[in-house]
This record gives C-alpha cells, structure tokens and sequence, in this order.
C-alpha cells in the first residue's frame, strides 16, 4: 500500500458529497464526483483500501459477470487504463486474460450457458479445447476437457491500486479523511442534511455509503434493512518462481494469478466462511434459492469474532454520542485458516508439478459484502439524500472505478449512462423473483 496517509486531515464542516467509506467504490465515487465539480470529502475509519480493496485477488474480469453488469465492467476497464496513466505508481495493470478450467461436462456446459451474454456484448470470451489451454500453460499436469478464456481481460495490484487512485482524488480536491468514523446520518425532517462524525459533524446534501462489510449494519442504525452479509475470503502470495502462463486461471480448489512482483496470487477454489450472526439469521430467507442452487459453497462458521459486523455481541442501534462499531474495529482484519492454506499450497503444487515446493511470503484474509443474489445494491436509498453503493459480492475492484462513477451521477441527479434496475435496493421487498447471477 502507498506511504501516504490522510490521518491527520483537516475535517471540513461542509461539503457537496460525503463518502462513507475508503475503499475502492468510495474512492472512485469521490474522484469522479469531483471531476464533476462537487466539494467531496471521504470519511474512512480506518485507512483508504485497508479492508477488501486491498485484500482481493486483483483480476479485472469480465468473464462470467452478470449481464446487467457486462457493460459496467467493460466501461471500468477503460477507465482502469485512463486512470493507470494518471498514477505516480506502476499499478501493474495488464492485459493478460482469464481463463476458468473444465475438468467435466457440466463445467463445460455452465460455460457454453453463458456465452451468449459475451457474444451480445462484444466481448472476445470463447471456449478453448483442452489441447489449447495446454498451450496456455504447458506445465499443467492434468489436461481439462476444456475451458472458458477471455483474452482482453486485465490485472492490476490492488494493494498498490486502490492508494494510487486515492492519491489523483487527492490532488483533484477531494478531501479524504482517515481514523474519522461516520456515526450516523444528520437528519432533518427524515432527509439528508449531512453526517455526524467522531470529530464533528460535516453538512451535506448527499451522502454515498459504499462501507463494503459494515453497510448493512450503518443501514440497520437507521431502520433500512438490507439483506447484506460478509464472508470471509482466504488468500496467499507466493514468492517469486516461474511463470506457469500469463492468463489468470481458476481451477478445482485453486484460482491463480501472476503478480509483478514474480509470485502467485493463490485462491481457494472453494466456498467462502459465512459466520453464522444475527443478521445471517434474519436475512436466511432472502439466501435461500442461493443455498438451494449450491447448498455446500457457502462454508458455515460458528459465531464471528468479537467486534465484527455480524458478530452476536456487536451493537445494531446507537446514539450520535456514542462511540460506535466502526470505532471500535477500525481495520476489519481476519484471519486465514492455516489448514486451508496448506490446502491450497498441496493444490497448487499438484496443478503445476514442474514449479517445486512454493513458498507463502504471505497470508491474509477479507470480508467480502455479499447478497443473496450475487450482484449489488447501487440506488437511492429510503433516506432522501443517501445513495447505496454496496453489496459488490467479490466484483468491487475490477468494476470499481465505472460503479463510482455511476455513484457520483447519481449523486449529482444526472443520468448513470446504464440500466440500473438489477440492482435497485427494494428488489427485496417488492416482490420481485431472486433471480441468481451466472452459475460460471
């Protein structure tokens, strides 16, 4: 992550547009939102990209996105390489492609499913042969029946990203303020009149809450449900060692991605820890065609650690006075599963024998905002004045820069340039059918 740091910023008393939140949504609704000639302040607990930002596994993909978002993803694409130009470091954006393994039939299917929504954007995705992925990584030591490839999709570093993008916010104006807390709304007469901070208040017509994990429980404050969960995502960074082929690559048990630096970004192939909280129990529900479509992905764990946004001990209502969740956690920071990382560590080894021993130079962990139907919430909220920008289900960094964007417009009340409508926030309460994301 970058050096700088914005702890010690002054807290303005008033803006056009707060941000609740510094990840990479939060960040690209701020620098976007400024181009567009509002006052924007970012109000971070903790530090700009300390959470999920920091901690995915960096692939900027197409492949296999919902349709609705396809053409958000192809806009933040476009915007990745504008912005890459623009940063005082070298994010590692790369075209290198993606590439999901088939090892059976009913993979093989889910992919061929899903090329038509490719096809109708324009996208170059296509299913390659299982001689042809062993072109792509000559050391594999099983050949997959196949594969499903989208050549033009990128990577970048996100640890080196996310900071950088805060840093061009920074010099276009945006004031970004580290270690301050958003207790609550500022409310009068039920609308937007700005937020009230551990420092202080700062007045605003608009505020975009794009908290990733702690969305819902900012919301449930307020008496907005949202049926948003966190789960927890494992990852491992290998040292440098050869190159097994430039494409990223998911496969049984293992996703991979190459890194500037000579390592692996590694991945477990399998389902993601849901801790089992109060707001996992309320929501159920809402998850169940979810459970039912893949009833063994989800990994259910007992109750989460003291402090987390779901944990059975954290606060749901509080006081402008109080001090808050947010303050009391301000880097939400789990940790790895060491038996899933050996795991993953045995798996990579075994797909690509020729490599020897890897080694871990790291390990880590993040919480990913989930819903129940794998895409997020990007709208109005029942609040006048407060725009949702959460729930990226694991697609925050690649699509981040379009969906803020998108966010700042909305702010603003001009027009977000897409269909919004798969991802409006009462399509949880209509009525409305759950309909899943792609099965890829």
């Amino acid at each position: 992550m970058s050096d700088a740091t914005y702890a010690g910023a002054a807290l303005p008393p008033e803006a056009d547009l707060v941000v609740i939140g510094g990840g990479v949504i939060g960040i690209c609704t701020a620098l976007f939102a400024a181009r567009g000639g509002a006052r924007v302040v970012v109000l971070e607990k903790g530090r700009v990209a300390a959470e999920q930002s920091s901690r995915n596994w960096g692939w900027i993909r197409q492949q296999g996105r919902d349709p609705a978002e396809i053409p958000i993803v192809q806009e933040a694409q476009k915007l990745w390489q504008a912005l890459a130009r623009e940063t005082n470091a070298d994010i590692g954006l790369r075209r290198a492609g993606v590439t999901y393994l088939g090892y059976d039939a009913a993979a093989m299917a889910r992919y061929e499913a899903w090329l038509p929504h490719a096809a109708e954007h324009g996208l170059d995705s296509r299913l390659l042969s299982g001689a042809e992925v062993e072109k792509l990584y000559p050391g594999m030591a099983e050949r997959p029946l196949g594969a499903l490839y989208t050549p033009s999709d990128l990577r970048a570093e996100p640890w080196v990203a996310v900071p950088a993008l805060a840093e061009i916010a920074a010099r276009e104006g945006v004031a970004i303020v580290e270690r301050c807390a958003v207790r609550c709304l500022d409310l009068v007469g039920g609308a937007v009149h700005g937020v009230v901070t551990e420092r202080g208040r700062v007045k605003a017509p608009r505020v975009v809450l794009a908290g990733g994990a702690w969305s819902a429980l900012f919301l449930r404050n307020h008496g907005v449900p949202l049926p948003q969960l966190s789960v927890r995502s494992q990852v491992a960074a290998t040292a440098p060692m050869g190159d097994v082929g430039a494409p990223a690559g998911s496969a049984p048990g293992v996703a991979f991605r190459r890194r500037a630096d000579g390592g692996y970004t590694l991945a477990p192939g399998f389902g993601p820890d849901l801790y089992v909280g109060p707001d996992a129990v309320r929501s159920l529900r809402h998850y169940i065609p979810q459970l039912r479509a893949d009833p063994f992905f989800v990994k259910l764990r007992p109750a989460a650690p003291r402090g987390y946004p779901d944990a059975w001990g954290t606060a749901r209502r509080w006081q402008a006075d109080a001090v808050t969740p947010f303050e009391r956690m301000r880097i939400l920071d789990p940790r790895p599963s060491p038996r899933r990382m050996a795991e993953l560590k045995r798996r990579f080894e075994a797909l690509f024998p020729g490599l020897g021993p890897v080694t871990f130079s790291k390990t880590w962990a993040g919480m990913i905002d989930a819903m129940p139907d794998v895409v997020p919430v990007v709208d109005h909220a029942p609040i006048p004045g407060l725009i949702i920008g959460t729930g990226m289900s694991g697609h925050g960094f690649g699509i981040g820069p379009a969906m803020g964007r998108i966010l700042a417009d909305l702010a603003a009340g001009r027009d977000p340039g897409h269909d919004l409508t798969r991802f409006r926030f009462d399509r949880f309460t209509d009525g409305s059918p759950m309909i899943l994301g792609p099965d890829v």
